[in-house]
């Protein structure tokens, strides 16, 4: 279902036995609108584990013609950081969203393209494939957080918040509580649905209906 197997059996491996957050999925959530917050989420790059750096960089490499055609020849894709880890390159960005936040840097991921499309999701599509094959798992989870348990708890599929962002720190209030798709919106729908593409590849991922056990609890409590 996506391009990483060892990713993908691990991360099965937790969704089956995740507790589901509802409180936090019924939270109302902006449907994601490229045109407006031109790929916001996408300002800092991404870190990757070591088999999505692998896998992309060889489909970067097999299909630089069509990417070329997509106007997208970077020179660099990818960077290591001082802690080892390695994460995509990130450009200046001179024409962000109206609504970027002051304390994001003003840069994008180097697999966007000049009108913020990500280019793994372009390939994907024109290659008939899913959407997110090539795309890292934590970019098409956004702001979905899949929390590993402690001390023998279950793993929690939960969302994002400015109070549980797992990047905040003093001088950084965080990052998915602050973008577009992670901001809580009065009067949007409730994320189960807003997030139902998502959720509904995690559950396949997993043998599992998420979106089947969100809808029934959010039935339940009406």
């Amino acid at each position: 279902m996506i391009a990483f197997p060892s990713l993908q059996q691990e991360l099965a491996r937790q969704l089956r036995e995740a507790r589901v957050d509802h409180e936090a999925f019924a939270m109302p959530l902006k449907i994601c609108e490229l045109a407006e917050c031109r790929a916001t989420c996408c300002h800092d790059g991404v870190f990757l584990e070591s088999e999505e750096r692998e896998v992309i960089a060889d489909v970067v490499e097999s299909h630089a013609e069509t990417l070329a055609e997509y106007g997208w020849t970077p020179a660099e894709i990818f960077q290591r950081m001082e802690d080892g880890r390695w994460k995509s390159v990130t450009l200046p960005d001179h024409s962000p969203a109206a609504s970027f936040p002051t304390h994001f840097p003003k840069t994008r991921c180097v697999f966007l393209d000049a009108e913020h499309r990500c280019v793994l999701q372009r390939l994907a599509m024109d290659t008939g494939r899913h959407p997110w094959f090539w795309k890292p798992v934590s970019c098409w989870m956004h702001p979905i957080l899949l929390k590993p348990g402690r001390r023998g708890e279950r793993p929690l599929l939960t969302l994002a918040t400015a109070e549980n962002d797992p990047v905040a720190h003093p001088g950084y209030p965080g990052f998915s509580a602050f973008t577009p798709c992670g901001m809580p919106c009065e009067g949007g729908p409730p994320a189960r649905k807003t997030l139902a593409a998502e959720l509904d590849l995690l559950g396949h991922l997993a043998g599992r209906d998420v979106c089947g056990e969100l809808a029934a609890v959010a039935e339940e409590d009406r």
